[in-house]
């Protein structure tokens, strides 16, 4: 680096790599070791996405070696050449029938020449990370068609859908398993009658043995060219021992029940999978669109921003979007889970709602798959189909199904370890007639029992099941959970930190007070506080806005801010003409230049928060105008959920609010919290929450913006009111896709109840390992171990399943009104 003053500019990694998943995926560390190499370029690092600002990549510079142009060009065309290099595909897929089928998958599909990354999912979606020189997509598609797995769009897979799953179809799998019970019963019955041929029960339990074992010779095919000795290799191990034994009934039985199991099993991921599915159904295929004057029908696909589209009475809305003309109530419980529908109107200026429709009241916006009400709408399309609350949803779902939870990851490695482990103890009870009074035969057979009785195969199943079936029923309730990582989580927290703007509050505050300095006309204050936070899309500016406005009547001018700048945690900063204007907390005045707050205006603040209102002071030039007070309501339904959160058994809750601490205790006590913190800076939230997690797991809930530094570090992030924000479900471990606190006790109970089905499956599969491997041992028969073995897989299916019937308790809480301030926090 040469004596120049070193330089930096950063980029949105997501415009360097579009099609990268996350800051954490390869390519981005593939770039910027790229990057490091360039003369001039002296450092690179990824800043993590906070607050509304996503990742961006850091570049440190020489200006004297590279121009700030020549950094942007090469950061671009390199990020061009990984994009066009290594793709990125996650793929909805049929095919992965269990757990044990995804695992053989991936491991598959890493061993293909070019594969980076893979990982498969049993509930369908596939994540394939791949350099476009040694493979390509359609290579992808076909590898995973050989191994009997099809993309939902292929077109192969339409023409043939006849025969997608195995040779009779879909549903082979389940009408191999009954063909093998069929067979059973009817060798079982040949070898009762006299006058039958000798060979024709043997015959018919062949036949059992073909049909019940054919897809699990084929996975056990799989995962010995992979070198490991899975469930399947144990079962018909075990089977093709009770042939040599001539036991054929109780071999035919073992393979009829564990193909009927696997059968049942892959009908449990089904229904969980198109409970998921089902989301994906909500938004109709076409939209009543009006262009140039005439109204017709086009596909969804076809809109574009800008468009207008006509929603008729009781039609479910096709789009994302602001509505135009027109009152109506939108039944938003598909997306958001409200139970309540939602009043809609009209937008007061089409033009500038374009320009930010994040920032619109709920009472303006509308989302794809909802059902609007009684009135007819015009909405102005805000989102591509592809990129609408429901479509991400369905989409954040879909990756959140792949994410193993920690328990999930304990369990395929115990397994792992513990086939190898049974294989090598049934070798062992091979050679007991060694030291035992018993014939070879007696060992073998004992030998067999035990391979059964030790196969984990219910234990494979316990927890992914649970899991997938907990994320789906969390979906269906308007509730996004990122994961079983998070869903496991969730069920031990021991405390709650609550955001106060717009979490506990509705963050629909009113403008109570106008005061202006002495000599000051009030309308004078208005303007200037009107004219710079409008250029603010924070609630408290909206109140401004709005309720300054009616008090200055719409035939007042006002001037034009520009150079708007906000201080994080204070206030903003913006020019009008050629005076600097500051609108904020009593603490940005200290922080910056010019003449201290006034003691006029200090007395007007102190007397303001005494009244339990949030206060801001305004500045133009070297002149206090004065100060204006604001009042929020909280939510009607926050005091109920903080009692329901204690009978879940949250220990401890704390509100964290940039609010002063009186406002802040104000709020706390009316909504029955334990604590309450103010004058907090995001950093001083982070350490909040830090201190919290050395002795507790915590949750942070806030609105995903500025709260997401404190929910990266939080145990579990909880964002409210995340349909239609990008930020919100990029950042959080969970969010609440409707901005409805209720939410947050109906999952922590889900998570708790999804918890206590996990912990029984496991204690159901480990329980009957232990109880059976020793009976076994003592002379349990091979079949009724065959019995016990299976039956114990079907009942922790049966017992995941019961989680898409959770009944959320949230319809029986108290609700209570009231007021309490907002804080720009």
């Amino acid at each position: 680096m040469s004596g120049t003053q070193a330089k930096r500019v950063k980029l949105d990694l997501g415009i360097l790599l579009p099609d990268a998943p996350g800051e954490a995926d390869a390519c981005v560390w593939r770039l910027i070791s790229a990057l490091n190499g360039h003369d001039g370029i002296d450092q690179v690092h990824v800043v993590p996405a906070s607050g509304d600002h996503p990742a961006q990549l850091c570049i440190h510079y020489d200006p004297a070696v590279a121009s700030l142009a020549r950094v942007r060009d090469i950061a671009q065309s390199t990020g061009a050449q990984l994009t066009e290099r290594f793709g990125h595909v996650l793929w909805d897929v049929e095919g992965l029938r269990d757990e044990r089928r995804a695992r053989t998958v991936t491991d598959l599909l890493s061993r293909l020449p070019g594969v980076m990354e893979a990982d498969a999912s049993p509930a369908g979606p596939v994540r394939i990370e791949f350099d476009r020189i040694a493979t390509s997509e359609a290579a992808l598609r076909q590898a995973l068609a050989e191994m009997g797995v099809r993309h939902h769009d292929d077109a192969a897979h339409a023409e043939h859908e006849h025969d997608h799953g195995g040779p009779l179809g879909t549903n082979s799998e389940l009408i191999f398993a009954l063909l093998s019970g069929a067979l059973l019963i009817a060798g079982y019955l040949a070898s009762w009658l006299t006058d039958a041929p000798a060979w024709l029960p043997v015959a018919l339990y062949l036949g059992a043995y073909g049909f019940g074992g054919y897809y699990t010779l084929r996975e056990a095919l799989d995962t010995i060219r992979l070198g490991r000795f899975e469930i399947d290799t144990l079962m018909l191990v075990a089977a093709a021992g009770a042939a040599a034994l001539d036991k054929w009934a109780e071999g035919a039985l073992l393979l009829f029940l564990f193909s009927i199991g696997h059968a049942l099993e892959h009908y449990a991921m089904g229904r969980a999978r198109r409970a998921i599915a089902a989301l994906a159904e909500l938004a109709p295929p076409t939209a009543e669109l009006r262009r140039d004057g005439a109204v017709r029908e086009v596909p969804v696909a076809e809109l574009v921003i800008g468009d207008t589209i006509i929603l008729r009475p009781n039609t479910r809305i096709p789009a994302d979007g602001f509505v135009t003309q027109g009152e109506s109530s939108v039944d938003q419980a598909p997306i958001t889970g409200e139970s309540v529908p939602v009043d809609k109107r009209a937008v007061e200026d089409t033009a500038r709602a374009a320009l930010r429709p994040e920032g619109l009241l709920a009472e303006n916006r509308v989302y794809a798959g909802t059902i609007n009400g009684a009135g007819a709408l015009e909405v102005q399309v805000s989102r591509l189909a592809a990129d609408s609350s429901l479509a991400r949803l369905v989409r954040m779902v879909n990756e959140a199904e792949a994410q193993k939870s920690p328990t999930q990851r304990f369990t395929d490695r115990f397994e792992r370890i513990f086939v190898p482990v049974v294989l090598a103890a049934v070798l062992m009870l091979l050679l007991a007639f060694v030291v035992l009074d018993e014939s070879f035969g007696e060992s073998f057979y004992r030998a067999m029992a035990v391979l059964v009785a030790a196969s984990p195969c219910a234990l494979a199943i316990s927890t992914p099941s649970a899991v997938l079936s907990g994320i789906a029923r969390a979906a269906r309730g308007g509730v996004l959970v990122k994961g079983g990582g998070p869903l496991e989580n969730l069920g031990k927290l021991g405390a709650i930190a609550f955001d106060k703007t717009g979490t506990l509050t509705e963050g629909k505050p009113r403008v109570t007070d106008v005061l202006p300095a002495s000599g000051v006309d009030a309308r004078e204050l208005l303007m200037v506080a009107i004219s710079v936070e409008a250029l603010s899309d924070h609630p408290l500016a909206a109140a401004v806005l709005r309720d300054g406005r009616a008090q200055l009547g719409t035939s007042v001018t006002v001037p034009e801010a520009t150079e708007l700048r906000s201080i994080t945690g204070r206030g903003l900063a913006a020019r009008i003409g050629d005076d600097a204007v500051f609108v904020g907390k009593a603490a940005l005045f200290a922080e910056i230049e010019g003449p201290p707050v006034t003691p006029e205006v200090q007395a007007m603040i102190a007397g303001l928060e005494h009244g339990g209102r949030t206060t801001m002071i305004v500045r133009r030039g070297e002149r206090y105008l004065g100060a204006i007070g604001l009042m929020d309501t909280p939510r009607a339904a926050a005091a109920g959920v903080i009692q329901q959160l204690r009978k879940l058994g949250i220990s401890r809750m704390v509100m964290m609010s940039g609010d002063n601490r009186r406002v802040a205790e104000a709020v706390a006590q009316q909504v029955g919290l334990d604590e309450a913190w103010g004058d907090l800076m995001p950093e001083d939230k982070v350490a909040a929450i830090q201190r919290f997690r050395a002795a507790q797991e915590v949750a942070m809930v806030g609105d995903g913006v500025n709260d997401a530094p404190a929910m990266a570090h939080a145990t579990v992030g909880i964002a409210m009111g995340a349909a239609g924000s990008d930020v919100a479900l990029e950042t959080a471990d969970v969010a609440l896709m409707g901005d409805d606190l209720t939410r947050l006790p109906f999952v922590i109970g889900l998570s708790r109840s999804t918890n206590r089905v996990i912990r029984q499956n496991l204690w159901i599969s480990l329980g009957m390992v232990a109880v059976l491997v020793p009976a076994t041992l003592f002379g349990l028969q091979l079949g009724a171990a065959v019995v016990f073995h299976e039956g114990s897989t079907l009942l922790v299916v049966a017992n995941a399943l019961r989680l898409l019937a959770y009944r959320d308790p949230s319809e029986t809480w108290l609700r209570g009104p009231g007021s309490v301030p907002l804080a720009r926090s």
